[in-house]
């Protein structure tokens, strides 16, 4: 397949997807993620080498199960499904739209699947910086708020910074820096996805400490 054609394919796939996502009423997984996910990846990609045609694809659509209204099933699998679909319009190799695949089902971070090539490790780990830094505290506090119930509280009121009480990010919003936020940075499997990360993790740590400063503890 030429480099052009190549181009075509993932421009096309790219305006599909923005225009399906234009109907998700998730700010912190909508097309802005997706966006932000896609040039990530493609910049990691670049550094370590990658497929790029492969890794394009596989940012693009690697949420796209989030659009379908199945309860109860992993967005992940979702997506696969999806994207297969999709994908089978195209005049893809075999071999092409398998690695597309496990890269989107690898970059779960709930399904802790072993990512096998290179492209599933650029993904992955590009979706996990979206959940670092300034960009990941913004989507902290939005997904949250989205998934908030009655007896949710930002914070556990004697314990806000996890010293001694049992995590439960279901009502102390903050516990989710402590149960996967800051987790995500030993998990990362490129060089290049490594560096991002400690630079995004550092800042978040940096937070956490200006929010304990600013409660007087």
């Amino acid at each position: 397949m030429s480099t052009a054609l190549q181009a075509q394919i993932v421009a096309t796939i790219y305006q599909e997807t923005q225009r399906r996502f234009s109907e998700l009423d998730d700010p912190a997984h909508g097309w802005e993620h997706v966006r932000r996910v896609y040039n990530q990846a493609l910049y990691i990609a670049e550094q370590e080498g990658a497929d790029i045609f492969i890794v394009e694809i596989a940012a693009l659509l690697h949420d796209i199960g989030r659009l379908v209204p199945k309860k109860g099933r992993p967005h992940a699998e979702l997506s696969v499904e999806e994207a297969s679909k999709l994908l089978s319009t195209y005049d893809l190799e075999r071999t092409q739209i398998k690695a597309i695949l496990h890269a989107i089902e690898a970059h779960s971070y709930s399904k802790g699947i072993d990512p096998q090539t290179l492209e599933a490790r650029v993904v992955r780990d590009a979706d996990r910086l979206d959940g670092l830094g300034a960009v990941g505290i913004m989507r902290w506090a939005i997904t949250g708020t989205m998934k908030r119930k009655r007896q949710t509280q930002s914070y556990h009121p004697e314990d806000p910074f996890a010293r001694w009480h049992e995590l439960d990010d279901r009502v102390y919003m903050l516990d989710h820096f402590y149960t996967k936020l800051l987790k995500l940075e030993e998990g990362m499997s490129t060089d290049t996805g490594r560096a991002l990360a400690t630079r995004r993790s550092a800042y978040m740590r940096d937070y956490l400490q200006e929010f304990k400063m600013e409660l007087g503890l």
